[in-house]
């Protein structure tokens, strides 16, 4: 049976895990002095996971698998409120974070530890998130989908606005433009 939409979200997860993981590196070199603050490119990554997760990728998950597993299992009602509930809440959480940064720009080193505890509650709960849907959602969905749902899902999976192609592919500019300005080991940057 084709699981071809469970892949992407994993793929996505992947990518998202990934930036999340730099944006923390960067910040613990600068901590430790390291590095100096770079308020773009810390910038840049939190409009990445505000655009890609937040913008395209919940709501894939809302609209088709959270939607037919929905109708098909009882058992997975309660995690899928819970998981919608919580990308409901992503523009806040975002927006959350995007303050703690301003105030990090404005401050200086002083608002250093409270974006640092902004990004870690922010990491902690996306952690948790993606874990609910890889260990309980998808085992669900492929004992309770039949390949018809599969079919469908997977269909609207692969034609749906792709962050990385197509119109929306300024989304694979933005992370190559991360990569290239961040410095190593989280990017090819100078540092």
């Amino acid at each position: 049976m084709s699981n071809k939409s469970l892949d992407i979200i994993h793929d996505e997860h992947r990518a998202l895990a990934a930036m999340l993981s730099g944006l923390r590196g960067l910040v613990a070199s600068i901590e430790a002095g390291r590095l100096k603050p770079d308020f773009e490119l810390m910038a840049s990554m939190i409009e990445y996971i505000e655009m890609v997760p937040e913008k395209v990728h919940h709501p894939k998950e809302d609209t088709y698998l959270f939607a037919r597993l929905r109708e098909r299992s009882a058992e997975a009602l309660p995690i899928i409120e819970r998981l919608e509930a919580e990308h409901r809440e992503g523009d806040a959480r975002i927006a959350a974070l995007r303050s703690a940064l301003e105030a990090y720009r404005r401050e200086g080193e002083a608002g250093l530890a409270g974006f640092q505890a902004a990004l870690k509650t922010y990491i902690e709960h996306e952690w948790q998130h993606m874990n609910t849907e890889e260990h309980l959602i998808f085992p669900l969905a492929r004992k309770h989908l039949s390949a018809e749902d599969w079919a469908q899902i997977d269909a609207a999976f692969l034609a749906n606005d792709n962050p990385w192609q197509g119109p929306a592919g300024k989304y694979a500019a933005l992370f190559t433009r991360i990569v290239n300005t961040a410095p190593a080991p989280v990017g090819l940057g100078g540092g």
